[in-house]
């Protein structure tokens, strides 16, 4: 055991600059971050963003890492800025709690996300500024009366005074509510529901979700969990909200959501009384599903995995409504579970992703043999009018594996627009048993990246005496390292710099901005996650006693009346200035005279 912890540690220590100098040779593969992964149910984890006037121009890529950052990633295609945020600190280290995201009405970005089915609420926050998930509010608790995973949030044309929120929570169904419009502060309530859709005779059926942006949102799931359940049938419904109905592909209603769910099998009569609603029925292998999309003409279309009955075989189909009847077309055998651990969730795919915008293009994960030996990589698959496929590598040569594509939704016509995990991949939980999931997220973009001088404005300590003279400290970074004082707290004061200090609260280890009289506290805690080496990890509901940082990094920044703190190089908060910052004091760190970028303060 020592022997495997002491493996682990040197992974996780040495994973972010391997996973940079591991990707693919010859191919377009461009890091988002060294430290993120999700799982794929919970959506939209990634999205972009262009409004009417054009003012407005980004993408959002959410993951979470090994330590229970929960993190996202904002690109602005106008300005090439690039900035990564620190949405939650220690939260459950497990990849099904990956955020999602939504763009509300008035173009602030809403946050959404979950502990992993042991906790009966969601956790979200909101922009406070348009566009701009790095002027997050303070994080927002809704409240259920059961547990809850993978939310995926919708606002409709035909309702657009609400939010449809879609999940897997009551008897660990698909369920779905209504939530008001955030306010100013950021609040939502349940307007209706939730309510749970289906009932199937299976155990977790496994739900996607996406909307045709107008009156229904498509829902296609599983009776149950491929692992489980042997054979394993797909079915597909829309969820009409003007009528709050549930409806097979040709709109014949097969339930009213608030009267109790519309009950599913895999008996015959069942594929009698509701052909259209029956996608896939084998008898010898494991249904598993990927993604949903509209497609054209409103002829939705499904990409999905065939698992034979040994688990070691995963065959990807891509299944379309034609108008009369669902059709299935083969696209490429898959391998078997695409990650390191032998006999351990034999059901998980490299994965697919359908190209919204281009509905008979597949992405996938496929086994593939190349110049550095077997990786997964990703492999674009065509789908012609005719069920003719062709194919075209994505990925090529890797040395590491390439995983679980997504297709970033509304992002046609933007350079940005393939993501997916690369790297090493244990499990989907953090424990002392396996690291998880400590892989990069990758795509195919080329980013702008800033320039890095760690040297341009360096202040010296006569430099540094005469600078803090000034009666006003318009722009400056002041970084310092923290260290623990024991094991589990820091020093109550981590950062002055004239009436600007960082206080950390002793009890929650909540650091808290003072500058003058005003106080702005974080919704993020100065710890991690990683009570792994001391306890066991599991979904049991329990928070585990937080782990601090042995020492970090804390810098902040002013330029043009916006103080901007990071912990560990992540931005944590955005504070718009009402009292100016003022000198004559500073800790002891690295002190510029100017505002670095971020890559800067991640090279600190």
């Amino acid at each position: 055991m020592k022997n495997l912890l002491f493996s682990w540690m040197l992974l996780m220590m040495t994973l972010p600059t391997a996973a940079k100098s591991m990707i693919g040779e010859g191919s377009a593969i461009h890091e988002v971050t060294p430290e993120g992964a999700w799982c794929w149910f919970a959506d939209p984890r990634a999205v972009h963003y262009k409004n009417a006037d054009g003012s407005i121009n980004r993408t959002y890529i959410g993951y979470i890492d090994v330590h229970g950052n929960v993190k996202a990633m904002q690109y602005d295609l106008l300005t090439g800025e690039r900035a990564e945020v620190l949405v939650r600190s220690y939260f459950q280290p497990d990849d099904h709690n990956n955020p999602t995201f939504l763009v509300l009405p008035d173009e602030r970005v809403m946050i959404f996300y979950s502990r992993h089915t042991d906790e009966a609420c969601f956790y979200y926050r909101v922009s406070t500024e348009r566009g701009d998930i790095t002027t997050l509010g303070e994080e927002k608790r809704l409240a259920t009366n059961h547990n809850t995973t993978y939310p995926s949030p919708f606002i409709l044309s035909d309702a657009p005074n609400h939010i449809y929120l879609c999940w897997r929570g009551l008897g660990w169904h698909p369920t779905i509510a209504q939530l008001s419009m955030p306010t100013k502060e950021g609040d939502v309530h349940f307007t209706w529901g939730p309510c749970q859709m289906v009932k199937s005779t299976g155990a977790r059926p496994y739900a996607k979700y996406q909307s045709n942006g107008k009156d229904k949102i498509l829902l296609a799931y599983t009776t149950g969990h491929p692992d489980n359940e042997m054979p394993n049938h797909l079915y597909f419904n829309y969820i009409n909200v003007n009528t709050l109905t549930l409806e097979d592909v040709n709109g014949r209603t097969l339930s009213k959501i608030a009267e109790g769910p519309h009950h599913v099998n895999k008996r015959a009569e069942y594929a009698e009384k509701f052909p259209d609603a029956v996608v896939d029925a084998p008898k010898d292998s494991r249904d598993w599903l990927w993604q949903v999309v509209a497609g054209e003409e409103n002829r939705p279309a499904i990409a999905m995995v065939r698992i034979d009955d040994a688990k070691e075989s995963h065959d990807y189909y891509y299944a379309r409504w034609d108008g009369s009847r669902w059709q299935t077309t083969f696209l490429a055998n898959g391998g078997g579970h695409f990650h390191q651990t032998p006999g351990l969730e034999k059901c998980y795919s490299g994965g697919m992703a359908i190209d919204e915008a281009h509905p008979n293009v597949v992405y996938c994960s496929v086994p593939v043999e190349g110049a550095n030996g077997r990786y997964y990589e990703i492999v674009k698959y065509t789908v012609a009018p005719d069920g003719a496929v062709a194919s075209e590598a994505v990925t090529r040569d890797s040395r590491l594996n390439n995983a679980r594509p997504y297709m970033i939704p509304s992002s046609d016509g933007s350079p940005l627009r393939l993501t997916w995990m690369q790297g090493y991949y244990y499990d989907w939980i953090v424990s002392r048993e396996r690291p998880g999931y400590p892989t990069a997220i990758c795509a195919d973009y080329a980013w702008k990246a800033p320039k890095v001088n760690l040297q341009k404005g360096l202040l010296n300590r006569n430099q540094t005496a005469k600078f803090l003279k000034k009666d006003e400290l318009e722009e400056f970074t002041l970084s310092v390292v923290v260290r623990s004082e024991g094991a589990s707290a820091y020093p109550t004061n981590i950062l002055i710099i004239g009436n600007l200090r960082v206080i950390v609260d002793e009890k929650t280890q909540i650091p808290v901005v003072h500058i003058g009289d005003e106080a702005y506290a974080s919704s993020n805690r100065l710890v991690t996650a990683d009570s792994w080496r001391h306890q066991q990890r599991s979904t049991n509901g329990k928070w585990y006693a937080p782990s601090v940082h042995e020492c970090l990094t804390y810098t902040v920044t002013c330029k043009e009346g916006i103080v901007r703190t990071y912990v560990n190089g992540l931005l944590d908060q955005t504070i718009h200035l009402t009292t100016p910052v003022t000198g004559h004091i500073c800790s002891k760190g690295k002190l510029y005279k100017r505002a670095l970028n971020q890559e800067e303060v991640k090279e600190l």
